[in-house]
């Protein structure tokens, strides 16, 4: 769907940041899917509501507070490691290892990371099922951020407090636009990964930010590729 990306436009790029779900693996995987029917669960369990209710509610959450977990602990005080214990209980054998995408990462110039609202238990295993794990030089999870998720801006600055990052010198990768949109304003370049050939998929209406295209510097529908692109041609 999308060209291959001029890989000038990458040369001044030294720190590579990714989200995990929906990322580094595709949609199509609908790995995140079984994190979604645990959290409605979990809403579900917590507040005695029938599951269509618990999830209006748990999306409710998602919207106004970028994520279900920040939502149930402001609302509701949950213990958080709890949440993340339990919606994280997914089988993994769902992700099909990706020596194409391990091989485009590996070959990337520079430091890598993982950038995500999930755990890093989670990030680990997704990662380690994919095969890509050792390519990375942190995971940055939402334990991390001190549980307030992308996209709030404080979130991004931590991050790059932690690991000296220049806005100018690094670029993120996400399945969210509006998680771009704190990136654009540090001077990051961005890449939105969309579905393969745009096909519907677990993504949701409610999950898709036509409002920040403008914060989007590259679209890709095919991660691996892109950053074979970049990387075999540097």
């Amino acid at each position: 769907m999308t060209e291959a990306p001029d890989p000038t436009h990458f040369a001044h790029v030294t720190d590579w940041v990714f989200d995990l779900d929906n990322t580094l693996y595709p949609h199509h995987t609908n790995l995140f899917s079984q994190i979604d029917v645990r959290m409605t669960a979990y809403v579900s369990d917590l507040l005695s509501l029938p599951r269509e209710e618990a999830r209006k509610l748990q999306k409710e959450l998602y919207r106004e507070y970028g994520t279900t977990l920040n939502g149930l602990m402001i609302r509701h005080a949950i213990d958080p490691d709890d949440f993340l214990q339990k919606v994280h209980d997914i089988d993994y054998s769902w992700l099909v290892p990706d020596p194409v995408l391990g091989a485009a990462i590996r070959q990337l110039p520079g430091r890598k990371f993982i950038f995500t609202n999930g755990d890093r238990r989670h990030a680990e295993r997704a990662a380690q099922q994919l095969g890509i794990l050792d390519h990375f030089e942190d995971i940055f999870d939402i334990v991390a951020a001190g549980l307030t998720p992308k996209p709030a801006r404080k979130t991004y600055e931590r991050f790059a407090e932690l690991h000296a990052i220049t806005g100018s010198n690094a670029v993120m990768f996400e399945d969210l636009a509006r998680n771009l949109c704190v990136p654009k304003e540090l001077g990051m370049t961005t890449v939105l990964v969309v579905p393969r050939n745009f096909e519907p998929t677990f993504s949701e209406i409610w999950e898709r930010d036509a409002a920040y295209e403008d914060d989007v510097d590259f679209v890709t529908d095919d991660l691996a590729g892109f950053l074979t692109s970049i990387a075999g041609r540097r």
